[in-house]
């Protein structure tokens, strides 16, 4: 079973694109690295798209399929007869 996660992806004027890494500080730490980004939910990555839209970048969500827990399968009890 696989879950959609979200890096956010930010684009200022003529450089590389650089993808969130950190935002526990302000301003949020950016890495130009995708595979070190932040994979988080859907509304914290909403939030930091809001938080980064007054600055003179352009922030857009990058959808990221990632593997769910173990945890959340249903696992088949064997019994024996």
């Amino acid at each position: 079973m696989k879950n959609t996660k979200f890096v956010v992806k930010v684009v200022r004027g003529t450089r590389a694109a650089q993808y969130v890494q950190r935002i526990d500080r302000s301003p949020v730490q950016t890495t130009l690295k995708r595979n070190l980004a932040l994979v988080m939910g859907k509304f914290t990555a909403e939030d930091v798209v809001k938080s980064l839209g007054n600055s003179r970048c352009i922030p857009e969500l990058v959808p990221v399929l990632s593997k769910s827990d173990s945890h959340q399968h249903q696992h088949l009890a064997v019994t024996k007869t």
